[in-house]
């Protein structure tokens, strides 16, 4: 049993996670400017268009920032996991978006390391995009 929050999809969420449960990463991107972006937002931050569309993208992408957790909070739900990393990943397509590195040693992480989508399943409802090094 999965003991930890998940996040709770709301209209403006949703497309996002039900390609996530298909094994896919998706991006809102604008129908007047063609900017991609995520999160989600009601307006294209760079034109103000109220119009967009989801689309999917790689999965592939750089590590642009990133932190080892190393004294969660709260311990007694994360406890068990540490040391792990949570990064900010820059994915190809120009998108960056805060996930978890894993399958690898969290101190091997580095600046613009490669890293691809990978999707956990983590309930019956909701699959959470991570990243592993390629």
């Amino acid at each position: 049993m999965y003991n930890k929050p998940v996040p709770v999809p709301d209209a403006d969420t949703e497309p996002f996670w039900s390609a996530c449960r298909d094994g896919r990463l998706s991006v809102q991107c604008c129908s007047g400017c063609g900017a991609k972006r995520l999160p989600p937002e009601r307006y294209c931050p760079k034109c103000h268009c109220a119009e967009s569309e989801w689309q999917d993208v790689s999965g592939k992408g750089t590590v642009y920032s990133w932190i080892v957790v190393r004294h969660p909070v709260p311990g007694d739900v994360y406890g068990c996991e540490v040391p792990y990393v949570v990064a900010l990943v820059e994915l190809a397509e120009g998108v960056r978006m805060a996930s978890n590195i894993i399958d690898c040693d969290p101190d091997a992480v580095t600046a613009d390391m490669a890293v691809e989508a990978v999707f956990d399943a983590v309930t019956e409802t909701v699959t959470l995009p991570k990243f592993r090094p390629v």
